[in-house]
């Protein structure tokens, strides 16, 4: 019959994870997702233990809301420590971005995280506070973070650098910014 299904809210229920979350790696897979109607209330599965990244089976319309609630419930995650996202081809703009930044925050054993948040809505203010969010992650050591194909400009990509030059534990950094436009900016 597969995995049980779950609410995204689900996730932090102590039925399910006890008193806390007690593995070091998180999947989640993407389950009939069928448009922004489903944002507010998405339906995921959980394995454990993680056989491969969290991967969207089809393109979805995840959207700021969708994005705040699944940071949410990773928030409530506090051993994690290692984290791929693959959010690419949806709706997440600034707002989206910002939460999802400020509740990886949270997650304060986090020292591996592969964010694809490609071809999205978020623009300066959204790449600026996700930079600024992820600096607080302070064991973080190892971050990919593509956002190419947004709507990030020279003062968005700007902020985020300056940012991410903050988080003191980070040792292996690839960002990738490929955008519509040329952005200019100095490191």
């Amino acid at each position: 019959m597969g995995p049980p299904l779950y609410h995204l809210s689900d996730l932090a229920l102590p039925s399910y994870q006890g008193d806390r979350w007690q593995h070091s790696h998180f999947y989640m897979e993407f389950f009939e997702i069928k448009g922004a109607v489903q944002d507010s209330n998405p339906r995921y599965h959980c394995q454990d233990p993680p056989t491969r990244p969290l991967e969207p089976l089809s393109p979805s319309q995840i959207g700021d809301e969708g994005a705040s609630s699944l940071g949410s419930a990773l928030a409530k995650c506090i051993n994690l420590s290692n984290l791929k996202l693959y959010l690419k081809n949806n709706q997440i703009g600034d707002e989206g971005a910002s939460n999802l930044g400020s509740a990886l925050a949270k997650c304060i054993n986090l020292s591996n995280l592969t964010l694809f948040l490609g071809n999205n809505q978020i623009g300066d203010e959204g790449a600026s506070n996700l930079g600024s969010a992820l600096a607080k992650c302070i064991n973080l050591s190892n971050l990919t973070l593509f956002l190419g194909e947004n709507q990030i400009g020279d003062e968005g990509a700007s902020s985020l650098g300056s940012a991410l030059a903050k988080c003191i534990n980070l040792s292996n950094l690839t960002l990738y910014l490929k955008q519509k436009q040329f952005i200019c900016f100095g490191l």
